[in-house]
C-alpha cells in the first residue's frame, strides 16, 4: 500500500457522490449522485463520457454489466432502472420495491439483476424480458437490506438486523449467519473464501463463506452512523475502508493489524471501488472521486 499514490482527483458535479464503481474491466468509472443522475467517466483522464437522467431521487448504487452495454442502478426513488450505455435511454425502469433500493447487482452473464431494499426484502429481476415484476422476492431480512454480492451459485446479502444471508441458487437453500451488529457493506474477496463485512459498532469482521465462522476483526477506523464500505487489495492480502474522519485505514488480512492509514482529506470517504485486476483504487468524498495507484 505504500506504493499508492494519489493520481486524480474529479469534481463529479452531481451533489454529493453517493457511490462509485468500476466497470468490470476497470477502464470506466459509474459515480451515483444525490441530484438523481448517473455518470460515466473515465478516471485516469477524468473525462466525463455521458450522464444518465431518469430517476426521480438519488442515485444509491450502479453496477455495469460483463459486456459494458448496460448498467443497472437503484435509487430512492425505490426503482431500478436499466440502461444503455451508449444512447444513455433508460430500457427498463423496475418498480416494485417499497422503499428506498440501497443495492443492486448483476449476476455473471449480467441476465438477472438483484436489488435490496429498506422494505427488507431482495427482488430478482430477469430484465432481458419485458416483465416488470421479480422473478423471485426473498422475505428473510428483519431490518433494511444494505448491501449485497451474486456470485455464480450464490445471492450473498447483509441487513441492519445484524445477519449475512447466503442463498444457494443451485439447491434453493438458505443460510443465516447472525453478526449481531447491523451490517452497513459486505463485500468478497477473489477467491470467494470469504466475506468481509463493514458493521456499525466500527469493525470490520472477515467471515469464512462456508462455514460461517468469524476468522478475523479489523478495527481503527471510525464509521460512526455513516455507512462506510471496504474492500479487499493486493490479492486478498490487505484490508481497505474509508472513514468518517477522512483517513483510508489499511490493514493485514492474515493478522489483523492495521498497516496504514493514509489522509485523503477531511470529510467522510464512504465508498469505494477496488480495480478488478489492477491495483488502482477509487474513492468517493463528498462531491468529488478520487482516482489512487501506483506512481505513474
Amino acid at each position: 500500500m505504500g506504493d499508492l499514490t494519489h493520481l486524480k482527483t474529479i469534481d463529479c458535479m452531481q451533489g454529493a457522490v453517493r457511490a462509485v464503481r468500476f466497470n468490470v474491466d476497470g477502464s470506466y468509472a459509474l459515480t451515483c449522485g444525490s441530484d438523481k443522475k448517473l455518470k460515466l467517466w473515465n478516471p485516469k483522464t477524468g473525462l466525463l463520457l455521458k450522464t444518465y437522467f431518469g430517476h426521480g431521487d438519488e442515485v444509491l448504487d450502479a453496477q455495469g454489466s460483463c459486456d459494458s452495454c448496460h448498467v443497472v442502478s437503484a435509487s430512492k426513488d425505490k426503482s431500478i432502472i436499466y440502461w444503455d450505455v451508449s444512447t444513455g435511454q433508460p430500457l427498463r425502469r423496475l418498480r416494485v420495491h417499497a422503499g428506498t433500493v440501497n443495492c443492486v447487482r448483476f449476476n455473471e452473464d449480467s441476465s438477472i439483476a438483484v436489488s435490496g431494499s429498506t422494505d427488507n426484502t431482495v427482488m430478482c429481476w430477469d430484465i432481458r424480458t419485458r416483465k416488470n415484476e421479480p422473478i423471485q422476492v426473498m422475505k428473510d431480512a428483519k431490518d433494511a437490506v444494505r448491501s449485497l454480492i451474486v456470485t455464480e451459485a450464490k445471492i450473498i446479502t447483509s441487513s441492519l438486523d445484524g445477519a449475512i444471508r447466503t442463498y444457494d441458487i443451485r439447491s434453493g437453500e438458505l443460510t443465516t449467519d447472525t453478526i449481531g451488529e447491523p451490517i452497513t457493506h459486505i463485500t468478497i474477496t477473489k477467491d470467494q473464501q470469504c466475506v468481509l463485512a463493514a458493521c456499525s459498532d466500527s469493525t470490520i469482521r472477515l467471515i469464512d463463506t462456508d462455514s460461517g465462522d468469524l476468522l478475523q476483526e479489523f478495527r481503527g477506523h471510525e464509521t460512526d452512523s455513516f455507512h462506510i464500505e471496504c474492500g479487499v487489495i493486493e490479492n486478498d492480502t490487505k484490508i481497505i475502508s474509508g472513514s468518517c474522519k477522512g483517513y483510508v485505514h489499511v490493514w493485514d488480512l492474515l493478522q489483523g493489524k492495521e498497516i496504514n492509514k493514509i489522509p485523503i482529506g477531511t470529510h467522510v470517504i464512504h465508498s469505494l471501488a477496488t480495480h478488478p485486476t489492477g491495483k488502482e483504487i477509487l474513492f468517493a468524498r463528498k462531491n468529488e472521486i478520487q482516482l489512487w495507484g501506483p506512481p505513474e
